[in-house]
């Protein structure tokens, strides 16, 4: 099959050998367990439980809340102690809202949904049943899997890509799932052609794993429903982003800021791929991750099946400890991960890996000036010009970083891993980035502020007028009852004279009478 070339990119060395051939072990229980409500890309989803519930495995624990968000369910069984916040696995160690469950030890599943028969079901019931289930990208985004599943009402779509590049260094838990659930993975495959709609899909791994590729292609072959096919694509990082394997595999760029469906093409990462099959055979939602757990100051590396809410401080625990402090921790891979900022966090959907790195994997070196020698331009898959972005946004140009494609940045780190300056280019992105969301949430904030203000004066305006209008009502009824009573009073008086004049009238012939009489 024709591959097709893509911009930039780079060779860091992959340090796979460290975990690549150790089996998914099951990690054990931890006594406690951190379930932050928002572990997926858009809304935090809306807790159902409360303190001192008992639950069971499997069972919901908050529901999805709008079209982009994920239903959390219970890792296992125990009793709700608190619903609060607790430090969240990014970065700035913020607390999120978070339900903090005690196992009992019991591991009990709840009622689970009935399994179906993927290719005697509709689409739409798929769709439904992969969002009750919870499952979201297991790649690093978190996208909510049912909305790239419903992508097919969006136009028409032809292929299927199924991510399994696995390119972030020190990462093998994608690869440790293919050659132990192939099966399971190839299944989960015809299930997404059936339900997008397409007989096509090509699953991307990169040549550095024989093994999982010698795998999937025999599954590939045992099945005849769909033309599936195993692509082998050069082991070169960024390769496992969604746009740029489609690039590679189909020949079709995604413009910036579109989507892949818009060109025909959904994208699933492979552990997702096994998620949904997990979903709409078992009924299983999604509770648990295979997290690769490595780096040179752990003492013992592996892949492991890992509860979610699982704090990190337990998998290290697991794992023995630290062999001497390390010099970085990291929740992901090299390239891309997060700094932990406390071990207390828990592990999320999102988390692929545990990297304990030593003083050789981060060589921290000084800081020197820019050369502009352009080689960050090379290396970005993108196209873009990072050394020019940061000198923008070093100087507050924030919006003229913007102009030049600060937003089509992956924040690969490509342009940082190969800068002889050793300028942390990656960083000053995310800064903008930052920068750029929190002044157009305040701008947000100020123009729902100036909306709700005007909607007061609004209302307050209206309310006069209604008032001045009633009063005005009011004064016009009291002076029309008040003429009314006038000409009432008018009426009666005239109505006495002319009975008094009557009167005259008749009386004055018996008058006449009188006298003659006499």
């Amino acid at each position: 099959m024709r591959l097709f070339k893509i911009k930039g990119g780079i060779h860091p060395d992959g340090r796979k050998e460290l975990a690549e051939n150790e089996k998914i072990e099951q990690i054990p229980l931890p006594t406690l367990m951190r379930i932050p409500l928002k572990q997926h890309t858009g809304a935090p989803a809306n807790p159902i439980v409360e303190k001192g519930d008992t639950v069971k495995k499997g069972q919901v624990l908050a529901l999805s809340r709008g079209s982009v968000s994920a239903t959390i369910h219970a890792p296992t069984s125990g009793r709700i102690i608190a619903i609060g916040r607790f430090v969240a696995p990014h970065a700035s160690g913020l607390p999120e809202p978070t339900i903090t469950l005690r196992p009992d030890g019991k591991d009990e599943w709840g009622d689970l949904p009935p399994p179906l028969d993927p290719f005697a079901t509709e689409p739409d019931e798929i769709a439904r049943r992969v969002a009750e289930a919870g499952v979201v990208g297991l790649g690093g985004a978190a996208f909510p899997a049912a909305v790239k599943l419903n992508l097919r009402t969006r136009g028409p779509l032809h292929t299927l890509v199924i991510n399994a590049a696995e390119c972030e260094p020190y990462i093998t838990c994608d690869d440790r799932l293919m050659r132990e659930r192939a099966a399971e993975i190839l299944d989960g495959v015809a299930i997404i052609c059936h339900t997008i709609g397409v007989t096509k899909a090509l699953i991307g791994v990169e040549k550095n794993k024989p093994d999982a590729i010698k795998a999937l292609k025999r599954e590939a072959q045992a099945q005849n429903r769909y033309d599936i096919k195993v692509v082998e694509v050069p082991t070169r990082y960024p390769t496992g982003f969604a746009k740029h394997l489609v690039q590679i595999l189909t020949g079709q760029e995604v413009p910036a800021r579109a989507l892949t469906a818009d060109v025909g093409v959904i994208v699933q990462n492979v552990a997702t791929t096994y998620a949904i099959q997990q979903a709409v055979r078992l009924g299983r939602p999604l509770i648990s991750r295979i997290v690769t757990v490595s780096g040179e100051m752990i003492r013992r590396k592996g892949n492991f099946e890992v509860p979610i809410g699982t704090p990190i401080s337990h998998i290290i625990e697991h794992c023995g400890g630290f062999i001497d402090e390390p010099e970085k921790l990291l929740l992901g891979g090299s390239m891309m991960g997060d700094p932990v900022s406390s071990t207390r966090a828990p592990v999320v959907k999102g988390s692929n890996g545990i990297l304990a790195l030593g003083r050789k994997e981060t060589s921290q070196k000084p800081i020197m000036p820019c050369i502009r020698c352009t080689s960050c331009v090379a290396a970005c898959p993108c196209g873009l010009m990072p050394y020019e972005m940061a000198a923008r946004i070093k100087a507050d140009e924030l919006e003229s970083a913007v102009d030049i494609g600060l937003r089509d940045c992956i924040a690969c780190g490509s342009c940082s891993f190969v800068c002889p300056a050793n300028i942390p280019l990656v960083q000053y992105f995310n800064y903008a980035k930052g920068s750029l969301t929190a002044k157009q949430r305040a701008a947000h904030k100020q123009e729902e502020t100036k909306r709700l203000v005007q909607f007061h004066d609004a209302r307050m305006e209206k309310i006069k007028k209604e008032k001045q209008a009633a009063m005005a009502r009011m004064k016009a009824e009291r002076e029309a009852k008040k003429r009314k009573e006038e000409q009432e009073e008018a009426t009666m008086g005239s109505e006495g004279v002319a009975g008094v004049m009557t009167e005259d009238v008749i009386s004055a012939p018996d008058h006449h009478k009188a006298r003659a009489k006499a």
